[in-house]
């Protein structure tokens, strides 16, 4: 039986008779655990990055699965992909359990069922070039757990980021990242470390992954969406420090072309 860290008591107590000063600064102690907990994690996030890499350079995708909150987080990186790096909502997708509706509401024993997980990668045409990334602090949640078998069973690379070691989700994953934030301030509730320490992974892998796939030149975001105003004046600004242009003639060219990268990649062309 593995030890199961996430559902072990705080280390704090009678929280309810602290100073709101007290439980801030109580809180911020454990999550300072987090960032250290993540680094020890590296040579696994490292390994899994490496693997998807390829895969995706080929046609692959990421398919991020979970229940609760892991399974919202998943699907907040997931859609925040599109608009940072300007790839299609089709190459990192994040499957919740009980659906969509699930983002905002519980839904009674979505998490327990065991088949739905893979029914729904079937769903969406998954392949031997995709990834399967679970998310569960636990590591016990059966519909990602089934999910992972199955889709390890059929040549498929899976991956996971649990809370506590040596978890049943661990043991169908090729590369487990285990991620030991010791237990919570609220006993049981990983929405607190456990939680923040996912969004740090889910950002390493999807923001690493994009980077070698070329969606981002020296440090900028040049395949942005410029969905706001906010992001047509970093676009241009982009183009008036690369190419040396006036802000107006470097804003005429991003909004012609869409996107920092192929306003540059135009203007240069031309002047070949």
């Amino acid at each position: 039986m593995f030890t199961k860290i996430t559902e072990q008591p705080s280390l704090y107590d009678n929280l309810e008779n602290k100073s709101i000063l007290e439980i801030l600064e109580d809180i911020n102690t454990e999550d300072q655990k987090v960032a250290l907990a993540t680094k020890k994690a590296i040579p696994q996030i490292q390994k899994l990055v490496s693997l998807i890499v390829p895969r995706m350079r080929k046609g692959g995708r990421i398919f991020y699965m979970g229940a609760g909150t892991s399974g919202r987080l998943g699907v907040l990186d997931a859609s925040e992909i599109p608009p940072t790096f300007g790839m299609p909502p089709t190459l990192i997708i994040g499957l919740i359990a009980g659906g969509d509706h699930a983002l905002r509401n519980p839904v009674e024993n979505a998490e327990d069922d065991t088949k739905r997980g893979w029914e729904e990668l079937v769903e969406h045409n998954i392949t031997k070039l995709d990834t399967v990334i679970g998310i569960a602090a636990s590591g016990t949640t059966p519909y990602v757990i089934g999910a992972l078998h199955e889709a390890r069973e059929h040549g498929i690379l899976t991956g996971c980021i649990t809370s506590n070691p040596d978890t049943p989700m661990a043991a169908e994953s090729d590369v487990p990242i285990e991620m030991i934030v010791g237990p919570e301030y609220v006993t049981g509730s990983s929405r607190m470390k456990s939680g923040t320490g996912q969004k740090m992974i889910l950002n390493m892998i999807s923001t690493s992954v994009m980077i070698k796939l070329g969606r981002v030149k020296g440090n900028k975001m040049v395949n942005m969406q410029l969905s706001n105003q906010k992001l047509v004046d970093r676009g241009t600004r982009m183009l008036v420090e690369e190419l040396g242009l006036p802000y107006d003639q470097a804003k005429a060219l991003l909004l012609l072309h869409g996107s920092v990268k192929k306003a540059s990649d135009a203007f240069k062309e031309e002047k070949e």
